[in-house]
């Protein structure tokens, strides 16, 4: 399937014909360029590595130390057999890129994941002008809209505080990379102790290595310890709260933070007391809203609901189009 004259998607990934290059590819090849560190965007096997510099240590944590990885600052142009390569912040975690790719007047962006609303964890994003543009839709559909950050961050510290008032432990899971350090961003210390499950800590020190100024946390092997102080919150990936043994606390509350949790029933799934509506996505307007500022003539629409933004943008007069790739969901 060919996107337009610079990129055709085979059974290896996004690809660049006359670079020679993919992008995000979820099969080994020989060049790869990475949006950003998580699994489904970076996969292990490929020869060589070309990444945002701000992403370094998370890759070398992800994919191992031993792999052959190039890194580029932001807005940096550098050419790969006449293609001009650029990559620009897209504000969804720490080091993640836009990659733009130039050649013959033809523009085109690949956004990888994107949000719009400003995070005290990684580089704002920066909208793009080009031609063709590869967007994401994780949430595209009209009833994702997110609250403010401020009052998620708001509701999340009340709850802990009327948990730390009544004698309880606070559980927050949060995916470990991205959204774990975004939370604890937001977190108020004067609570109480933050701790965290060993495989949050080590991409908080892959964060704070880069630069990120995150406040103190205390690292926890797993989230069955004994003796956790009372009024402590911990921040834990999803995949542990399968390894939780309630009697090993007097008195828990559970809770989530992800986009899904504004969808009715999903908390009930998760099996939690409460749900936080906080995405490292954007939302449905940031995702119209993002398309409109790139001018693009053709958008390409991947990862989530695709159909339902492809028709939406065909109905209001873009030359829009599906583009499925092997994975579609961040693990």
């Amino acid at each position: 399937m060919n996107t337009n004259k610079l990129l055709e998607l085979n059974d290896k990934g996004l690809y660049c014909v006359k670079g020679g290059f993919y992008i995000d590819p979820w099969k080994p090849v020989d060049k790869a360029l990475i949006t950003h560190a998580h699994s489904d965007h970076a996969r292990w096997g490929s020869k060589h590595y070309l990444s945002v510099d701000k992403s370094d240590n998370l890759l070398k944590l992800r994919l191992g130390k031993e792999i052959n990885l190039q890194t580029v600052k932001y807005n940096e142009v550098l050419s790969i057999n006449g293609i001009k390569i650029s990559f620009h912040p897209s504000g969804h975690i720490l080091g993640s890129a836009q990659i733009r790719m130039e050649s013959d007047k033809e523009v085109a962006v690949v956004s990888g994941d994107y949000k719009t609303e400003e995070d005290t964890t990684c580089e704002k994003f920066e909208p793009i002008r080009c031609s063709t543009f590869i967007t994401e839709s994780t949430f595209g559909l009209p009833i994702y809209k997110w609250s403010p950050q401020k009052e998620i961050f708001d509701e999340i510290n009340n709850w802990w505080k009327r948990n730390t008032e009544n004698g309880k432990i606070s559980i927050l899971f949060g995916y470990a990379l991205g959204k774990a350090q975004r939370l604890i961003s937001g977190l108020d210390a004067s609570i109480g102790p933050i701790l965290t499950h060993k495989a949050v800590e080590d991409i908080n020190n892959c964060y704070r290595a880069s630069g990120i100024n995150l406040q103190g946390t205390t690292c926890i092997r797993n989230i069955n310890e004994k003796n956790i102080p009372k009024g402590s919150i911990i921040i834990a990936p999803p995949s542990s709260s399968s390894s939780l043994q309630m009697e090993s606390f007097d008195n828990v509350s559970l809770s989530f933070a992800s986009g899904w949790m504004l969808v009715r029933g999903m908390r009930k799934r998760r099996a939690v007391d409460r749900g936080f509506a906080l995405s490292d996505h954007s939302d449905w307007d940031g995702l119209i809203n993002t398309i409109k500022e790139t001018g693009a003539e053709k958008i390409f629409v991947t990862h989530g609901y695709i159909s339902v933004l492809v028709r939406w943008l065909k109905e209001n007069g873009w030359d829009a189009l599906p583009l499925k790739k092997e994975f579609e969901s961040e693990s």
